[in-house]
């Protein structure tokens, strides 16, 4: 029997879970949308399997018993319900962290790259949120490129980089600063401004990167200046010092 206090910790981990999706807000990019399209139809072909096993397994049982009842219907429809309810409901679509957009293969990058943004974007300032809906944009149209990489392509790596290195580090680096700083000037600019800042210049990063995949311009991809990494690496200097 399943406890009081462990049903309310299911209740209270259900609305986090709902407050969550519902701050998402709707998607940045057509990947990401269709990366949920194909969980959703996932777990809609699962339930149907396991319906149709529940109604042919009931359809055996009645005719060898000549009939299963107004209770084996009920128990059918009841299963059947039941199973409707947690294969629809788990599991959920599972959330991309900093880490495993590291590891993501060339050909989902991009659309995970979106829901992270998603998951992030209520943490943003306002002047940061149209910058996230460009980059999603823009990762769309990078999306096509990436598939013409190999995985041990050097651009390949340039792209997981600035999308699942630069990218994570400017909006985690932003977010760990206390709420009230965020607006304090630090060396003529605030933190807010220096995110606004960093997150155009991953936009113009990413249009970039998307023009020369498509030109087959792939050494002075791999080969020329990160801009991104030169910032942080000086910004990692001056800390240290």
């Amino acid at each position: 029997m399943v406890s009081p206090a462990t049903q309310s910790d299911e209740i209270l981990e259900s609305a986090r879970r709902s407050l969550k999706r519902v701050r998402m807000g709707p998607p940045i990019g057509t990947k990401s949308r269709a990366l949920r399209r194909a969980h959703f139809f996932g777990k809609l072909a699962r339930t149907g399997v396991a319906v149709g096993v529940l109604l042919i397994g009931a359809g055996i049982i009645g005719a060898i018993l000549d009939g299963i009842g107004f209770w084996g219907v009920m128990i059918t429809g009841v299963l059947g319900a039941a199973a409707v309810y947690a294969l629809m409901r788990y599991p959920e679509m599972p959330m991309p962290t900093t880490e495993s957009l590291r590891q993501t293969d060339l050909g989902t990058l991009a659309g995970k790259t979106e829901i992270w943004l998603e998951v992030q974007r209520p943490a943003l300032p306002a002047p940061a949120i149209p910058l996230v809906q460009n980059i999603g944009l823009r990762l769309d149209a990078l999306a096509p490129q990436l598939q013409t990489l190999a995985e041990t392509d050097p651009a390949s790596r340039e792209v997981r980089k600035l999308v699942g290195e630069h990218l994570p580090e400017l909006i985690n680096g932003y977010k760990r600063i206390p709420e009230p700083l965020r607006r304090q000037d630090n060396g003529g600019k605030t933190p807010e401004q220096q995110l606004v800042d960093g997150l155009k210049l991953i936009d113009r990063e990413i249009e970039t990167m998307t023009g020369q995949i498509a030109r087959g311009e792939l050494d002075k991809l791999a080969t020329r200046g990160r801009f991104l990494e030169i910032r942080y690496d000086g910004a990692g200097e001056e800390t240290g010092a």
